[in-house]
């Protein structure tokens, strides 16, 4: 009897030891969590970096739950009238499983100062940013926001 306990609590210790890297692997798979940037505007004169945490989905198809960006944006002009900006660009899916488009824009004129941001989106299939530098108003320009490339930061199908 005492030999048939031994055996059964080694059976149990192995089983629990044999699961344990599969729990592990589970909560890494949770979400993900990547950083990204420095990232400059034409010239070196604005700067963006940050990070990316996006909530973990069984089925690489579908959007992700939400995502969660922060980071800074930094003016590496010495001009008061020019500003760094940071511009987001989201696609998410509604109830209905139709695409939009969600703009998020950042700027700080400050020599050197870091402007902080933070931002969740729910049901995100991608998420682009693009860094300029130009003079100081309420909204980034039309050449800001449509001249040269987007950064994919995350998308939902890779």
């Amino acid at each position: 009897m005492t030999l048939t306990r031994s055996l059964a609590g080694i059976t149990i210790a192995a089983g629990i030891l044999a699961l344990a890297p599969l729990a592990t692997a589970t909560a890494a798979q949770a979400s993900s969590s990547t950083s990204w940037g420095p990232y400059y505007a034409a010239g070196s004169k604005a700067k963006v970096s940050g990070s990316l945490k996006a909530a973990a989905k069984d089925d690489p198809s579908l959007p992700a739950p939400y995502v969660k960006v922060a980071g800074s944006v930094t003016s590496l002009t010495h001009k008061a009238s020019t500003c760094g900006w940071a511009l987001f660009r989201v696609s998410y899916f509604d109830a209905a499983n139709k695409p939009h488009l969600a703009y998020r824009n950042y700027r700080t004129c400050s020599y050197g100062a870091k402007k902080k941001f933070a931002f969740t989106a729910k049901n995100v299939g991608e998420v682009e940013l693009k860094t300029c530098s130009e003079r100081k108003a309420a909204k980034p320009s039309l050449n800001c926001q449509y001249a040269g490339t987007w950064k994919t930061l995350y998308a939902y199908y890779k």
